[in-house]
């Protein structure tokens, strides 16, 4: 496994794993190794950043979208997943109760007319609640075309099935955890150790062994904001899932 985009990637089943660093593409590492402190540092940032932000956005959306990033890399992506969670009925739809309710248990305190504006921001004539997908996705800080292309097509990769989720069977034959030192040392099987790299993209109490493709992009929206260079971007990405 290896350190790549802020989450561990296993080795691909069919080449070594390479690593995202500037100026070579051929350097690999092993978990033993501690992480580049410009990684740590970047998540650091934007995490000490936003909690600034919250404390001077007046716009609930934008407050709400920099407690989310203040959490990390993975905030924005564990709000979608409390949100999915509330919709109980698989409507797509949250009332503004199940908002405020979410928003709360996100350790956000909104008054009561910054949850009127949030839910009136995206209410909809004639709805009974608002559609949670598209929240999210003005939720998440912006990606340029070619940010979005790039994630798509890992995400596209992974998937074998096509079905739009990714489990533990879609990552065999794609990626090898069989040589990882606790599966040698039968400290652990390989599905174990595939599963612990799904977990990465879920949050406390929400672990199922799937990721969605919004999850994906949950993920990397918020890890996209610390990269100003779109082609960097796309070569971390790529890096970081072997491509």
């Amino acid at each position: 496994m290896i350190r790549a985009g802020g989450i561990w990637v296993l080795a691909r089943a069919s080449s070594p794993p390479q690593s995202p660093s500037r100026g070579s593409s051929d350097n690999t590492r092993s978990t033993s190794r501690p992480l580049q402190p410009r990684r740590m540092s970047q998540e650091a940032k934007l995490k000490e950043a936003s909690k600034a932000a919250v404390a001077a956005a007046s716009d609930p959306l934008e407050k709400l979208r920099n407690h989310c990033l203040s959490n990390g890399y993975s905030g924005i992506l564990s709000f979608g997943k409390l949100f999915r969670r509330l919709d109980k009925d698989r409507s797509w739809t949250l009332s503004k109760d199940e908002m405020s309710r979410g928003v709360a248990q996100f350790g956000l305190d909104f008054s009561d007319s910054e949850i009127d504006q949030l839910f009136k921001a995206f209410e909809k004539d004639g709805a009974a609640g608002i559609n949670y997908e598209e929240f999210l996705e003005a939720l998440r800080p912006s990606m340029t075309a070619t940010r979005k292309e790039a994630v798509e097509k890992v995400f596209k990769h992974l998937d074998k099935t096509g079905d739009g989720v990714v489990t533990v069977e879609d990552l065999k034959g794609v990626y090898s955890a069989k040589n990882h030192p606790k599966v040698l040392k039968g400290e652990a099987t390989e599905e174990d150790l595939l599963k612990k790299f799904l977990s990465l993209f879920e949050s406390n109490g929400s672990i199922d062994g799937k990721v969605t493709k919004q999850e994906f992009f949950d993920y990397y929206s918020s890890f996209s904001k610390v990269i100003d260079d779109d082609e960097y971007f796309v070569t971390v990405v790529n890096q970081s899932w072997g491509l």
